[in-house]
């Protein structure tokens, strides 16, 4: 989580005076998943809370961050294995682009 959220979220925590058994906002699963749905047909996008769980974990891999930061703290892995299978495979082309990365060029 980026520090600036997580400030916001801990003075909005400490603000509405929030304990650790509480939820912080008052939404389920279920009510979130309609909303990210709705959403996504406004766009014309099919999208599920999950695939935004994925696209996040992807998009800091596919970034440079650590495979190790985004099992254990993204995506509160236990297993790398699980991680590896989770994002899935690269393309030849990406594969590419980063070893021009490594490389330098």
């Amino acid at each position: 989580m980026p520090e600036n959220v997580s400030r916001k979220l801990s003075e909005y925590i400490k603000e509405k005076v929030i304990n650790g058994e509480d939820r912080i906002f008052p939404i389920c699963y279920s009510t979130a998943r309609s909303f990210i749905k709705r959403l996504g047909t406004q766009l014309n996008v099919r999208v599920a809370p999950h695939d935004l769980r994925r696209y996040s974990a992807t998009y800091a891999s596919r970034n440079g961050v650590p495979l190790e930061v985004v099992s254990k703290v993204i995506l509160r892995h236990q297993d790398l294995k699980t991680t590896q299978v989770y994002l899935g495979k690269i393309s030849d082309s990406e594969a590419i682009r980063w070893m021009d990365v490594l490389h330098g060029k």
